[in-house]
Parts: structure tokens; C-alpha cells; sequence
């Protein structure tokens, strides 16, 4: 410092040679690169104590959502992880929470309509699909993870001469998902089965159970549905004991009633939108609308129920948009509705 000073003061007289010229330029440029590998230490500190999203293992990137819905709909999702355990779920959702990163929590992926546009963030895939199964007299409990095929485990109940399932025979999705939006058919639903839900509050990332009355579940809604911070982790049913005879029986009277009713040829997400509380049904009055069969690009109003809508092959997020718009506004001109949407958007 005291050089420059010196420096500076003989420059102002006149009495710098071509040494001390030579001297002070190599002085600034040493400067200069100090300066820099300062900066760049503390930049690779910073990166070196960064966590990133590779850390998850078998993290996937720009994997494509179409095959995990049942609407065979949506563009790609720049970050893909398979939770296999409850354990998997907790790291990725902890991971996701520090990164800052927005996520999405996938079960079997029906009700749901994925955007053309893809996710931007990370989806989580639910496949922790452990079971346990406890008697105590007439009732069976089975204990299972978010990410159990309903199908699997209506099997299951089968197994074990359990009563109470039957209603779900058919039904594509998780545990997980048929709690979260309070699933049912025939005049039944999972509230009907849950004792317990276990699941993780993101906001404390704390584990937490909740009781059958504190899921404050109503027509396909649930306390999960409303508050996202809440991560279903595994469920408790209580079932009875029955007859398998009875109860194969049961399961066969429902198939035959879906093939009747409901399109199964072509890919869907189910019922698009949910039930009025009174008066007729959404699919009567999409039907009184005129519009069954009636096609917006590759997608269309189903002829059989009005209330699903099938993707006719290479279908896009904006024709279905189309059809649920035009759905909407016919309703509601003709019957004064507006009718709400059970799939989800993302």
C-alpha cells in the first residue's frame, strides 16, 4: 500500500522510471488475481456445501408423465423419483422442502389430467406398498403403505376373508390417492374403511396420525385434500370377517356393473366431475346437454357416460380442457350448476 502511495506521489512530480512503472503494474495485476481466486474459492465452497437433487437415488430426470396416468395425457416431468418406502417418501419430501423445489405426489395416477406443458419440479411416485394384517375377533385390520394398488389390495382382503372392500374392485389408484379424494362407488367410500392415516406435516416435518373423524372427509373431499402440507404416509383399515364366496360374488356384481355403465375401451381419468348434492346426476345433465360423443381434437365425451371423457389416442391436456369448458357452460346455461371438477390439474 505505502509502495503505491510512493508511487503515486513521484508519478505527480515527474520522477516515475520504466522499474517502478513495471513494479506497480505487476502489483495491480497480482491484485487483481487475488481478488479472483478469493471469489471463486468461496463460490466452490458454497457449492460444495449445497445440497442437490441427485442426492435422491435413482433420481430420473425429464421423464415422461403420460405412462403414469391413466388418461395417457402430459408432458414430461423434469425431475422423477420412485419412493419405494415410507422412508424413500419422508427423504424426498425433506430434500424437496430444503431445495426449495416444487413437487407433486403421484399415486396410480387416475383423476388426474396433466398439463401438455409437463411439471416443472419433482414428481413423486408412491410405491411403498408394504402390508400388515392384524385379527382381533370378527375384525381385520390391514396396515398398509400410500402406495398399494387398491387393486392389490382388494385382492388381499379377499385372501383373508376381509368384508368391506368390495366397493373398490375395479377402481384404479393407491391407498393414498382413494383417501385423499375420499374414493367411492355403490353408495360406499373409504371413509367407510380408514381407522388411522399416518402422515407427514411438511411444514414441522413431523410424523402425525390422524383418527377416522379427524380426516374430516366428505364427498370425495378429505382434510389431505385440503391442506397440502399433509402427506399420506400409510393407512389403517378395519375390516370384517366374511365369506370369500360372498364376497367374490359382490366383486362380480360390481364389474358387470361398470362394464355396463362405464367406457373402459378407451383411456380416462374417471369421473370428471363430482356429484351435485341434490337433484340428477352430472352425467344426466352433460347428456341433457347434448353433448355426448361431441369431440374436441382427439379427445371426447363419452357415449356411454357423459360424466368421462376418453382419451380417442394422442389426446392433449388443452382438448380435454375444451370439452370441460364446454361442459361447464352448457350446465350452467341449461341447469343454473356449476358443476366442480373431481380430476386434478398440474
Amino acid at each position: 500500500m505505502f509502495f503505491l502511495i510512493d508511487y503515486f506521489a513521484k508519478k505527480r512530480d515527474g520522477r516515475v522510471n520504466s522499474k517502478t512503472k513495471f513494479l506497480v503494474s505487476a502489483t495491480v495485476r497480482l491484485s487483481y488475481i487475488l481478488i479472483l481466486i478469493i471469489k471463486y474459492s468461496r463460490i466452490m465452497l458454497k457449492l460444495n456445501n449445497m445440497e442437490t437433487i441427485e442426492e435422491l437415488p435413482s433420481i430420473k430426470k425429464n421423464v415422461s408423465l403420460a405412462e403414469y396416468t391413466t388418461f395417457k395425457i402430459g408432458g414430461r416431468a423434469k425431475y422423477f423419483f420412485i419412493a419405494k418406502t415410507k422412508e424413500d417418501l419422508i427423504n424426498a419430501l425433506s430434500l424437496a422442502k430444503r431445495l426449495k423445489l416444487r413437487f407433486f405426489i403421484l399415486g396410480g395416477g387416475s383423476n388426474l389430467l396433466v398439463s401438455d406443458k409437463g411439471y416443472n419440479g419433482l414428481v413423486i411416485k408412491t410405491k411403498n406398498t408394504d402390508l400388515e394384517t392384524k385379527r382381533k375377533g370378527n375384525l381385520i385390520k390391514l396396515i398398509c403403505g400410500a402406495g398399494m394398488p387398491l387393486a392389490n389390495l382388494v385382492l388381499e382382503s379377499i385372501k383373508k376373508n376381509a368384508q368391506g372392500l368390495e366397493w373398490a374392485a375395479g377402481i384404479p389408484g393407491t391407498v393414498g390417492g382413494a383417501i385423499f379424494g375420499n374414493a367411492g362407488a355403490f353408495n360406499e367410500s373409504m371413509s367407510d374403511n380408514i381407522e388411522e392415516v399416518e402422515v407427514l406435516d411438511i411444514r414441522k416435518m413431523a410424523v402425525r396420525k390422524f383418527k377416522n373423524e379427524d380426516c374430516m372427509f366428505e364427498y370425495r373431499k378429505s382434510v389431505f385434500k385440503k391442506n397440502k402440507n399433509l402427506i399420506i404416509l400409510s393407512a389403517k383399515l378395519k375390516l370384517k370377517r366374511g365369506k370369500k364366496e360372498k364376497i367374490k360374488k359382490t366383486i362380480r356384481e360390481h364389474f358387470e356393473k361398470r362394464k355396463k355403465f362405464q367406457p373402459l375401451n378407451y383411456p380416462s381419468a374417471g369421473s370428471v366431475f363430482v356429484n351435485p348434492k341434490t337433484g340428477m346426476k352430472t352425467g344426466e345433465m352433460i347428456e341433457k346437454c347434448g353433448l355426448k360423443g361431441k369431440r374436441i381434437g382427439r379427445a371426447q365425451i363419452s357415449e356411454k357416460h357423459a360424466n368421462f371423457i376418453l382419451n380417442l389416442g394422442r389426446a392433449k391436456e388443452k382438448d380435454v380442457k375444451g370439452l370441460i369448458v364446454l361442459i361447464k357452460k352448457r350446465v350452467k346455461n341449461k341447469f343454473g350448476i356449476i358443476l366442480k371438477e373431481e380430476i386434478i390439474s398440474i
